[in-house]
């Protein structure tokens, strides 16, 4: 600590103080660090852990010395209440006023100066539970920090607090002389949770149209999960209305009246363990992403990937060009090369796609899972001797075409293993059915599920199973959903050479309208339930009557987590977004079929804008970590239809999370049932909450 200073370590639990010990000056406080200007005399931090504090005072005051107490007013001038406009702190046990603030009315930005005399602090009226709204902006709002502002903000009905770094100390209205007492009291205060992380920057491309904007020296981030204490539960929430991964937390009851709706955890019926969620790295991914600053890229990165983001453990990427590519290329374009003797990776591998997975898997505290798939083979190997339109392999599988086009796999995997960045799975082929549609106007390789049964009972399989590689997962399909269970039920038959091979099934979403998901997915888990089922590709914007593009769309948010709630609840282990970052146009894409993402690239402002579907995969991604397992949660309600749609999992750390999503335009009050308690809850229209909770 700084000189003449004495930190106390406290413990926050269930609205009590508990002092662990006291350091002086002159002992080691090894289990922090922090920067202390010469001029600081108060200190506060919040570890990672929302329930260990440390503080600090001069050791010249006592932070309890009953004469700080008067400070503000003796017993028969304090008011009953703040006066109206204005917020006020109180020490509930003399119930003497300490601080009355009036708000400014000067909204406080991350790229403004942070504004003389505006106070650093945001403190709740007296009263048991009432709420304590955070200020900026003209009245009440959500506050926006300068760069290094420590932040515990609103948590639940509870109080909102701004903690702002001591280099702005001369710029608060905190008297000097009741500072420690101060301290003290909003220490009280944030018995019942603490947020933290930097809020959003919010910028509007219409009403309900919000996007949060990060750049070089700014962008929103999100604390670690940390579970609350027992009987209490947290909740997020992001909302049309201009929420973003809020934090409350609230308490179980134990005896209470449940609600009309009750959602009742069902912990004996147990179903498919998650294996993910995240995006892929197209050469359209890496062209935006290292477009920016350096400072930027690592913004974006981090959002996607880092512990303070929405921890994306997932990425797709292609073997050779695909559409969001800005020129066709394989990497054996040498006809007749059958021994890939001229094999090679291209500039958008090495110093595109490859630098950016290596910075991911760095950055990442949990496991990357990468798997890839093929558009096309090269064109040499093709009947149709074309990288688009109709045409498939030349021959039959076990020719010397399919053969050298199963060690094409082989050889990418050691080419990238070169490079420290080995693969959980591949798909035998990306959506093997459009090289079956005469003009169809990008990159594919035709494949009825006969042919890929039998290239990979003869060419693929075997050629994995003989390399370094042998422990890869195999996936097929790969394609729209409309295509189970027939698909499955040819490659998977029981007389099919090809199944011992084969691990899972991909889907994409992209005919999703006309193929119901309990008329496709349903029976083919059922048919085959050894055989996990991944969503490996879905992208908004992608209808030739719809904008590619539409910043701030909350109904694009809306259909990405309504897609992953109702995979999720037919057995789906995972589910991966297309191409992490686009540009304005929502490319490059060689074709010009341009589409939406949940994060849009500015590069000309060295901006990037985070749009509602960034933070609808937030709710999934940042709260189901790997080795989750969906449980049963059944409906208990006495009139009307329930209107939201839900999904409920127990975590590897025994913790329960709930994810529920509210389409509709009304407020539904709900309870959510589980062995601790009772939650009396409500969710607003146009909403997503994440409920998490300890069960022991």
């Amino acid at each position: 600590g700084p000189p003449d200073t004495l930190c106390i370590v406290l413990n926050v639990s269930k609205s009590r103080l508990t002092i662990l010990t006291a350091l002086s000056s002159s002992q080691s406080l090894n289990i922090i660090r922090g920067d202390f200007p010469p001029s600081s005399k108060e200190t506060f931090f919040r570890l990672l852990t929302a329930q260990l504090f440390i503080i600090c005072f001069p050791t010249g005051v006592d932070p309890v010395n009953p004469s700080l107490r008067t400070s503000g007013c003796s017993d028969k001038r304090c008011p009953a209440k703040p006066p109206r406009g204005r917020y006020a702190e109180w020490n509930r046990t003399s119930r003497h006023l300490i601080r009355v603030i009036k708000p400014r009315r000067t909204p406080l930005h991350p790229s403004a100066p942070f504004p003389r005399g505006t106070a650093g602090h945001v403190i709740g009226a007296e009263g048991e539970g009432s709420a304590a709204p955070a200020f900026s902006g003209p009245g009440i709002g959500a506050v926006q920090l300068p760069a290094g502002a420590l932040c515990a903000g609103r948590a639940g009905s509870g109080p909102a607090l701004l903690l702002l770094p001591l280099a702005f100390r001369e710029r608060m209205m905190w008297p000097r002389r009741a500072g420690a007492l101060g301290w003290w009291l909003l220490l009280l205060r944030l018995a019942h949770g603490v947020t933290g992380g930097r809020p959003c920057s919010p910028k509007r491309f219409g009403r309900d149209a919000l996007v949060c904007v990060c750049n070089s020296t700014y962008c929103d981030t999100h604390e670690p999960v940390s579970l609350p204490p027992a009987g209490f539960f947290v909740r997020y929430e992001t909302s049309k209305s201009g929420k973003r991964l809020e934090r409350s937390q609230g308490a179980f009851r134990r005896q209470a009246a449940p609600p009309d709706l009750v959602l009742v955890l069902e912990e004996t019926q147990r179903y498919q363990t998650v294996k993910g969620f995240g995006g892929s790295v197209t050469d359209a991914a890496s062209i935006n992403i290292l477009s920016l600053t350096p400072d930027t890229q690592n913004h974006l990165l981090r959002s996607y990937f880092a512990e303070d983001g929405i921890e994306y453990n997932m990425i797709r990427t292609p073997i050779g060009s695909c559409d969001f590519s800005t020129r066709t290329y394989s990497y054996a374009d040498w006809p007749d090369d059958y021994e890939l003797k001229n094999f090679s990776l291209v500039e958008e591998d090495i110093k595109m796609k490859i630098p950016v997975m290596q910075r991911v898997k760095a950055m990442s505290k949990k496991p990357i899972y990468l798997f890839a798939s093929p558009w096309t083979s090269p064109i040499w190997m093709k009947t149709n001797n074309n990288w688009k339109g109709k045409g498939s392999l030349k021959g039959k599988a076990g020719s010397k075409v399919h053969k050298t086009w199963a060690n094409y796999f082989i050889k990418f995997l050691d080419e990238y293993a070169k490079h420290n960045l080995t693969f959980w799975a591949i798909t035998a082929e990306n959506e093997p059915t459009a090289g079956l549609l005469t003009d169809y106007p990008i990159q594919c390789l035709g494949f009825t599920p006969e042919r890929q049964r039998d290239f990979i009972a003869l060419d693929l399989g075997p050629a994995l199973a003989n390399s370094s590689h042998k422990d890869i997962r195999l996936i097929i399909l790969d394609d729209n959903r409309v295509h189970l269970p027939r698909w499955a039920k040819v490659v998977l038959s029981e007389d099919s050479q090809a199944r011992r091979y084969i691990h899972g099934i991909g889907i994409h979403w992209y005919l999703d309208l006309i193929a119901p998901i309990n008329d496709t997915v349903t029976p083919t888990h059922q048919f085959f339930p050894d055989y996990f089922l991944l969503l490996t590709e879905a992208s908004a914007g992608f209808q030739f009557w719809e904008v590619s593009v539409v910043l701030g769309s909350w109904d694009r948010g809306n259909h990405y987590s309504q897609s992953i709630l109702a995979n999720l609840n037919h057995n789906v282990i995972g589910w991966v977004d297309w191409n992490l970052a686009l540009d304005l146009e929502g490319g490059p894409n060689w074709v010009k079929k341009y589409v939406d993402s949940p994060i849009i690239v500015d590069v000309a402002s060295d901006t990037f804008y985070k749009q509602p579907m960034f933070y609808h995969m937030a709710h999934f991604s940042k709260f189901i970590p790997e080795g989750s397992q969906r449980i049963g949660l059944s409906i208990v309600q006495r009139y009307g239809t329930c209107g939201l749609e839900h999904v409920a999992l127990i975590r590897p750390d025994g913790a329960a999370v709930v994810i529920i999503l509210n389409q509709t335009g009304k407020t539904i009050s709900f309870g959510l049932s589980d062995k601790v308690g009772l939650i009396e809850a409500e969710i607003p229209p146009n909403s997503i909450q994440t409920y998490l909770w300890r069960r022991e």
